[in-house]
């Protein structure tokens, strides 16, 4: 057997079924077996000092299955020992269970007419995330038939989605299962607080190609882009989400239940969106104002968005959605972010340079505007943004707390993300990671090429918001 890094381990461990989370019994060394069929971690048990392993081996169709999980061992040789016997380096994979239909295999088609989206995955540049996406789907507790088949084809969206939020929620070390078709999770910590999540993505009202569209601008109108078409792509995609009435469904019923949202209705949208979601959820929108010669922001309430079909705003605002009990949102769910978690945490680049602009949040009181990076993904100085060493997967995750929730969500459950909720009436923000970043880009170029600076970035229209 031989060590296995950490970064690949915490990729492999997305797998099990808590994920990062092993409670008292602290890792301590991981190992893979030579044939890479395996890994293995030992763990010391902080209170009592006793050791601990667990072993996972590939079965026939790749999905890892755990085959020994011991907490009793006095001695790090003897768990040592056991585990290059559990590894079973050079024997073959293990066996699909008995009624368990084996997981298909992505990259067979079935006489699919393969998507755009789906073709980029086979690009040198894309290999990263390829890779990536395929671990997190067999990491997948229980896909529906269809899953391989939609990302295959029109839904690679929502697909994608669902698997970069079973990643951030093992991250977090949380019990993730999927007892039901719908809703798509259902996550545990444990001290017991759960919540069901269905994934969903807000889309166009005519589709697109994707691939290589021509970013969308926000309206320069402030009010048309915060209580605008966005708001309303928003406003219809969870009322649909709201009208299957999950929360009606026996096991769903006084539970928390969480609707996860990402944005793909236009091009690029998601780098400007995320305050028309907040805007419509919360009822109000900022204005920036000149007072005394400063800037100041306020907030505007409203009852409607704009457009003829005058939705409702304020989905948190009363007691008639009390049953949705939070929004989780994400700004950067696109093949880069799958990209940029490997790279940045020492995937080999095959001499490709994977750059990020953007801008960060200014934690400065009564700042107005953001602060403009970029930054090589690979970089000591990118890198050193997160305590872990390379960028999270819950970073920019958002959960909006409805303050009218019947069941609210603990933010005990979701520790590592970003939090708005109310307090003493007013809406505020906790975060987990010191770094939260407004908006990004990432850029792809031979690592020959020339660094371009911030400003010939930003100065392209491409790379404004």
């Amino acid at each position: 057997m031989k060590e296995l890094p950490q970064s690949l381990f915490d990729v492999y461990a997305l797998a099990l079924p808590r994920g990062h989370g092993f409670g008292n019994a602290l890792p301590i060394h991981t190992w893979q077996s030579d044939d890479g069929l395996a890994f293995g971690v030992v763990t010391c048990n902080e209170k009592d000092s006793f050791f601990g392993l667990l072993v996972a081996r590939r079965r026939i169709d790749n999905v890892w299955t755990v085959i020994a999980d011991h907490s009793d061992i006095r001695l790090l040789d003897e768990a040592l020992h056991k585990l290059s016997i559990l590894l079973k380096s050079g024997e073959p994979p293990e066996p699909i269970p008995s009624n368990t239909a084996p997981r298909p295999v992505l990259y067979d088609f079935k006489n699919r007419q393969v998507s755009d989206l789906f073709k980029l995955l086979t690009k040198p540049s894309h290999h990263i995330a390829a890779w990536m996406l395929n671990q997190l789907y067999l990491a997948l507790p229980s896909p529906d038939a269809n899953w391989a088949g939609d990302f295959q084809t029109s839904n690679f969206h929502t697909r994608m989605w669902e698997v970069q939020l079973l990643a951030t929620f093992r991250e977090q070390g949380l019990l993730v299962t999927q007892p039901s078709i719908s809703p798509d999770f259902l996550i545990e910590n444990r001290h017991g607080d759960i919540a069901w999540v269905e994934a969903v993505t807000a889309n166009p009202k005519r589709r697109y190609n994707h691939v290589n569209a021509e970013p969308s601008k926000p309206p320069k109108n402030m009010e048309k882009r915060l209580i605008g078409e966005a708001a309303e792509r928003f406003a219809k995609t969870i009322g649909n989400k709201l009208g299957k009435k999950y929360c009606d469904q026996p096991d769903v019923s006084g539970k928390p239940f969480i609707i996860a949202l990402a944005d793909f209705h236009a091009p690029g949208s998601m780098t400007w969106s995320r305050g028309a979601l907040m805007s419509y959820l919360y009822g109000a929108y900022p204005l920036v104002e000149v007072v005394n010669g400063q800037r100041t922001a306020s907030l505007k309430p409203i009852k409607r968005l704009l457009g003829e079909s005058q939705f409702p705003a304020g989905l948190f605002c009363n007691q008639e959605n009390s049953e949705l009990s939070a929004i989780i949102f994400t700004n950067a769910c696109t093949i880069g972010k799958f990209n940029r978690v490997g790279v940045s945490a020492g995937a080999n680049a095959n001499g490709l340079r994977y750059i990020r602009i953007g801008e960060f949040y200014d934690r400065t009181p009564g700042a107005l505007a953001g602060i403009p990076f970029c930054l090589d993904i690979s970089s000591s100085e990118y890198r050193s943004l997160w305590p872990q060493g390379y960028e999270p997967w819950c970073a920019e995750i958002e959960v909006f707390h409805n303050p009218y929730a019947k069941h609210p969500v603990s933010k005990k459950l979701l520790p590592e993300i970003t939090h708005w909720y109310e307090d003493n009436k007013e809406i505020v923000c906790s975060s987990f990671y010191e770094t939260s970043i407004l908006y990004s880009k990432t850029l792809i170029q031979n690592e020959t090429d020339k660094m371009p600076s911030i400003h010939e970035l930003m100065a392209k229209d491409s790379c404004k918001r």
